[in-house]
């Protein structure tokens, strides 16, 4: 998508458009980009307020929930989220059945630091209909950690609505450093990984497009997407793949092989229960 910097009505009608097609063309979980109803570049914190919405009874969520109903699919969508005086970059998982959960960005990027307060649910797992699907939103995906614990918890996908950006020294003849990123977890964690990113220019600033979508192997199965048109890309997975082929050999399977006795408690006996 490219949305447009606080239109909000606008970017819920483009969001639409690319939800029925989708769903027309049998995808069953559908991802949006990081702050998709209200673009990305905002001026002030009063801007953001006035964009932001209560979850799960502000009108974006209540939109995404009737698409989701009506057409039988899960959406993943970015949202900003006011709670009180707090604001949030976030995203919701949205289910035929209903609201599902939401997820609140734990590493804020650059400017964000001036509107957005981190992330405080941590990396919750939710239980779908199609897998257990894990959330994380653009530089989250910068953290080894972010991906572990989803897949400590249990989790087969994880789904990124992001809004990545040129990074300095990238070779334009190579993929995008966050596209190595989600591969390289993907692989290192067993897990499949949807990202999708938005394209244009907001405010002075261009994004780079690129949406993925990544086996538990590693290798993209679907894209990268257009760099500067709206796109839609599109997998067949079997998401239990991410457990039932986690083993690479006789001797060695990726989250069973961990030294946590060696390691950081962050990373070991604070979560060393998990699904292996």
């Amino acid at each position: 998508m490219e949305p447009v910097i606080g239109e909000k009505n606008h970017n819920l009608q483009k969001s639409a458009v690319q939800i029925e097609k989708a769903a027309q063309n049998g995808a069953q979980i559908i991802v949006l980009p990081e702050l998709a109803n209200t673009g990305y570049v905002f001026n002030t914190r009063a801007e953001a307020f006035s964009l932001a919405e209560k979850i799960p009874t502000g009108e974006s969520t209540l939109f995404w929930l009737e698409l989701a109903h009506r057409l039988d699919v899960t959406i993943v969508a970015g949202i900003a989220e006011c709670d009180d005086e707090k604001l949030f970059n976030a995203a919701v998982i949205l289910g035929p059945g209903g609201y599902i959960g939401r997820f609140r960005k734990i590493h804020l990027w650059d400017e964000e630091n001036l509107f957005f307060e981190p992330g405080d649910l941590g990396f919750p797992v939710f239980q779908t209909r199609h897998g257990r699907i894990g959330i994380m939103i653009c530089y989250d995906g910068w953290f080894p950690e972010s991906y572990r614990m989803l897949a400590l918890q249990g989790a087969d996908l994880v789904c990124m609505p992001t809004n990545w950006v040129p990074i300095p020294g990238q070779d334009p003849k190579r993929e995008p450093m966050a596209n190595v990123l989600a591969m390289a977890s993907a692989h290192s964690n067993s897990l499949f990984v949807a990202a999708a990113d938005r394209v244009g220019i907001e405010r002075e600033q261009p994004f780079i497009g690129h949406s993925l979508i990544v086996s538990h192997t590693g290798w993209p199965v679907a894209g990268p997407a257009s760099s500067t048109e709206q796109d839609i890309i599109y997998a067949q997975v079997n998401l239990s793949d991410a457990r039932r082929k986690r083993n690479w050999g006789a001797f060695n399977q990726v989250l069973r092989d961990r030294r946590t006795d060696l390691y950081d408690t962050v990373l070991g006996s604070q979560i060393k229960t998990g699904w292996y």
